[in-house]
């Protein structure tokens, strides 16, 4: 487990002890059958009556510890177990060996972060706030600035969600989740569909909560973005822990293997 300097006297948020993650899979891996419509019926007899399951083992024994003000990179070519990693650390999949141990509740913002898209960005803003708990008079207090960071036009703020581009969705999701300080926050990708000029405002902000002693994980797959923001990088290779270290570090050794 790789410790940085000063690492002995900072308090850490999350202890990554010997994680394995081993999922099911129903229906996958079988090889499927070349013919016609009477094939096809028969898979899906067979189908029904033995249903084919494939275990993943997404994560194999991976430990590291992450301290208060830490920006963590989390590097790796798809399918490597970024986002299993990062799920397990929230509590939104159980280890199958080891532990996670956080202080608090880690916050998962992902891509796929849910927002009501039924409902407007105004209202979706109201209920992501007291979510996160904060009480009626301190999303009052924010609603303008969370807005505001977003760039969400007014005339979009009160239409429902599901006429929102993949870009402002992902700003609002951010923007939420920004608006209140977390002992652990996770942004898994939610970055990815935001405009440039968004990524540099929501860099600084990530920037901000480390300096507010908090840890923030950003999983991305811009290299760049990780070694502007992030102190630290994980690099993850099917599922285990290849390099801990200085982001600039491992971002190179990564490249290098990468190209």
């Amino acid at each position: 487990m790789a410790e940085l300097n000063g690492d002995a006297e900072r308090t850490p948020t999350v202890v990554v002890d010997g994680l394995h993650v081993v999922y099911r899979v129903i229906g996958a891996g079988s090889t499927p059958d070349k013919g016609n419509a009477a094939n096809a019926l028969k898979r899906l007899i067979r189908r029904k009556q033995q249903p084919s399951v494939r275990e993943v083992h997404a994560i194999k024994g991976v430990s590291f510890v992450a301290y208060e003000g830490d920006a963590i990179g989390v590097i790796g070519s798809n399918g490597s177990g970024k986002s299993t990693l990062m799920r397990a650390i929230a509590g939104l999949l159980p280890a199958t060996k080891g532990a996670v141990y956080a202080q608090g509740q880690p916050s998962f913002l992902g891509v796929n972060a849910a927002l009501m898209s039924g409902l407007t960005g105004e209202r979706n803003v109201q209920l992501g706030c007291l979510a996160m708990g904060m009480t009626r008079e301190e999303v009052r207090e924010k609603y303008d600035s969370i807005v505001e960071f977003s760039g969400v036009e007014e005339d979009h703020i009160k239409m429902p969600m599901r006429t929102y581009s993949s870009g402002m969705g992902a700003r609002l999701r951010f923007s939420i989740a920004a608006a209140k300080s977390h002992d652990v926050l996770i942004v898994d990708e939610a970055l990815a569909t935001g405009d440039r000029d968004f990524r540099k405002k929501s860099e600084n902000k990530i920037k901000e909560m480390r300096a507010e002693a908090g840890t923030v994980f950003l999983v991305s797959h811009s290299m760049k973005q990780i070694s502007r923001t992030c102190n630290r990088a994980i690099w993850i290779d099917k599922g285990v822990l290849r390099m801990d270290g200085d982001a600039d570090a491992v971002v190179k050794s990564y490249l290098t293997e990468s190209s």
